[in-house]
């Protein structure tokens, strides 16, 4: 148990620290560790990757607020813009969450290795949309918000990783994008939290411990380190080479998928 929840804070520490030094969603690794963790512990192969995605949504809670605090105290969240994405990320990630649910742990390990062999290469090669639209009306804004709302719930993110390419395509400045996005994890954190616990209710097999989807030991470690780093990695963010890390970072992401791929077979 103390050797679990000290690897679980040494993951929130890790995580916290990289998402306030590159701007990259915890999920991204919070999610393939806590698979790699869950099996090394013996807990239920069926259920692992359910509960890294349900942990790792229910953590984003707590820090999408702090970073949607210090965005918006920099004028940096266009408030009007989340808004009108929030019934549609909302709706999208619940549905999400259920689909989710209906799939195997196979299948989800694929999915997510595939996402981060995307979000590495994104990051290697500097992938960026070009401004070439305004943002869309209610109709279009909804359905991209559901878009947003499904991939983020089926990876365990908070939607970073889409939104801000969505936000920036519809020529809002870069920095103004992040900040909003912040703002958006955190309907996503909610929606998908609540998502995981519904429907991990009554599921038989999972361990004690356990509301629904969510790992609340895991989740505890996580949530108290990583709130406590980011501020941290925010700061090396102005004396590291962030770019450079950047690039180190893409391959990091490359063997989690590799590694998660490796497991299956």
């Amino acid at each position: 148990m103390l050797t679990s929840m000290v690897l679980y804070i040494a993951l929130g520490a890790f995580a916290g620290v990289l998402a306030g030094l590159l701007g990259i969603g915890g999920g991204l690794i919070i999610v393939p560790m806590l698979t790699f963790l869950f099996t090394g512990q013996g807990l239920p192969e069926a259920h692992i990757v359910h509960m890294a995605l349900g942990t790792s949504l229910t953590s984003i809670i707590f820090t999408s607020i702090s970073s949607l605090r210090a965005h918006n105290k920099r004028g940096a969240v266009i408030w009007p813009v989340v808004l009108r994405i929030t019934p549609g990320i909302l709706a999208g990630t619940l549905f999400g969450t259920w689909i989710a649910a209906q799939l195997s742990t196979r299948f989800l390990k694929i999915f997510f290795a595939v996402f981060l062999y995307y979000v590495g290469t994104q990051m290697l090669i500097g992938i960026k949309p070009k401004p070439t639209r305004d943002i869309p009306k209610t109709m279009g804004i909804t359905g991209a918000g559901g878009v947003i709302g499904i991939f983020s719930s089926l990876v365990g993110i908070g939607g970073g990783t889409l939104s801000v390419p969505f936000l920036t395509w519809c020529n809002t400045e870069m920095r103004k994008a992040i900040g909003t996005s912040a703002a958006i994890g955190l309907p996503i954190a909610l929606a998908g939290a609540l998502g995981y616990i519904i429907n991990g209710l009554g599921v038989e097999g999972l361990p004690g411990g356990t509301l629904g989807y969510v790992h609340l030991t895991a989740l505890f470690g996580i949530v108290i380190a990583s709130v406590t780093t980011a501020p941290l990695g925010a700061r090396l963010a102005h004396s590291l080479p962030v770019p450079r890390l950047k690039k180190f970072f893409a391959f990091l992401l490359y063997f989690l998928a590799t590694r998660m791929l490796w497991s299956l077979m």
